[in-house]
């Protein structure tokens, strides 16, 4: 569901109970407004092509389901990010290549044209430096992502077009295996590679030949034990999780964190809630969204008008049928601390796959990230600790990359 989860969202109906987030103190608010933040997987792409929708605009994470615009971008005190070109998982044919790297081009044309049409409010970021004096001057970062490297093909010099785009982060695998790289949630539950394939390997040559960051999310264990060992820069999780807290495929366990940490690594917290949590089964809405999710596929390219009739379905189900056992701020915060307790400060982030499936009951779109400042502060980390963990560890890794580059 992860395509219709970005273009559609998968955040549920919340009580007033629960929306109701504690006092942040002025001080706090304060803090977080003065640091430099950075997400390291934004979905919102996929918002920019949504008939009706601005970037420019206040929209509501219960009304149309997104989490991410410039108002609440600014209300939120969120300077930027690595803005994701998402491509869900085809065939492995030319045909399948073919559509998915047009896909992937025109996604990335999408995010450089919300740079272009509003200089005043964005600007693209190519280097690690360039994010400071963006946020200085009161605009949005922009950095470009790729999550899952399926439209490159099997033409791994492809990937020299997008970083020209400005693609700084690349994943290899989404929620299947590709040409490149087991996923860890592939549908088999069977490796195909036992990691990387042979063009994997030679993909990431040429991430680290053109001074790109290597993302490990989504892929297997195996994938990233890979990574670890042949990269010539450290390796980036964008949106990930701990096992120790809770045993997902999408998560990693306390070995692989330090083995991370150890190579210089960086592992960015993820808010998705499925990968929080354990969750009581809740039929009847599960099969009126899959029900609505099939009425999607059918009208793939949505006039204004479908699409409001489509949000109205949704609401209506969040009515009938509220999800009553979402994951929590306090979840969150759980993988985060105990990433925090196993590498330290120096190793963590934040990548709350926003506008593709994030967003717990307390913290629903990014008008909330104050929160995060504040839960960091009472946990004992100071103001560099948590500037770090905003936007330090993520830059460093990135000017890494392009150190190794120019070597």
């Amino acid at each position: 569901m992860r395509r219709l989860a970005i273009t559609f969202g998968l955040i549920g109906a919340a009580t007033a109970a629960q929306a109701a987030p504690p006092i942040i103190s002025k001080a706090e608010l304060a803090l977080h407004q003065r640091l430099l933040t950075l997400d390291s997987h934004l979905d919102t792409p996929a918002s920019l092509d949504l008939p009706g929708w601005s970037i420019e605009e206040e929209h509501g994470v219960h009304s149309d389901y997104t989490q991410v615009d410039l108002p609440r971008m600014k209300k939120g005190g969120l300077d930027g990010g690595f803005w994701a070109i998402y491509t869900s998982q085809g065939p492995l044919t030319i045909e399948g290549f073919r559509k998915a790297r047009d896909f992937a081009i025109l996604r990335g044309l999408s995010i450089r044209s919300m740079v272009a049409a509003d200089p005043a409010n964005f600007a693209l970021a190519l280097k690690a430096k360039d994010a400071a004096p963006i946020a200085t001057a009161g605009k949005r970062v922009v950095y470009l992502s790729i999550e899952n490297a399926y439209p490159l093909g099997e033409d791994v010099s492809l990937l020299k077009t997008f970083y020209d785009m400005g693609v700084r982060v690349v994943g290899f695998a989404h929620f299947a295996h590709n040409q490149f790289a087991d996923s860890s949630t592939d549908p088999s539950k069977k490796p195909r590679y036992g990691g990387l394939s042979p063009l994997g390997k030679e993909l990431l040559k040429e991430i680290n030949r053109l001074g790109i960051v290597p993302d490990a999310s989504h892929s297997s264990d195996q994938v990233l034990d890979d990574l670890l060992a042949l990269s010539t820069t450290p390796v980036l999780l964008t949106h990930s999780g701990c096992k120790a807290v809770y045993d997902h495929p999408r998560n990693i366990d306390d070995d692989h964190l330090k083995a991370l940490a150890a190579k210089g690594g960086v592992i960015q917290m993820n808010a998705y809630g499925a990968y929080l949590r354990a969750s009581k089964p809740n039929p009847e809405r599960q099969k009126a969204m899959q029900a609505l999710f099939a009425q999607m596929r059918e009208d793939a390219k949505l006039s204004a008008e479908a699409r409001a009739a489509l949000l109205a379905k949704r609401r209506e189900i969040d009515r009938l049928y509220p999800d009553t056992d979402r994951a929590t701020f306090d979840d969150f915060m759980a993988h985060m601390l105990h990433a925090l307790k196993v590498v330290g400060p120096d190793h963590v982030g934040i990548g709350a796959d926003w506008d593709g499936g994030g967003g717990v009951v307390g913290m629903e779109d990014v008008v909330d990230l104050p929160r995060i400042t504040a839960a960091l502060l009472k946990a004992g980390y100071g103001e560099a600790d948590v500037q770090k963990i905003w936007s330090g560890n993520v830059l460093r890794v990135l000017a890494a990359a392009e150190v190794a580059k120019e070597k």
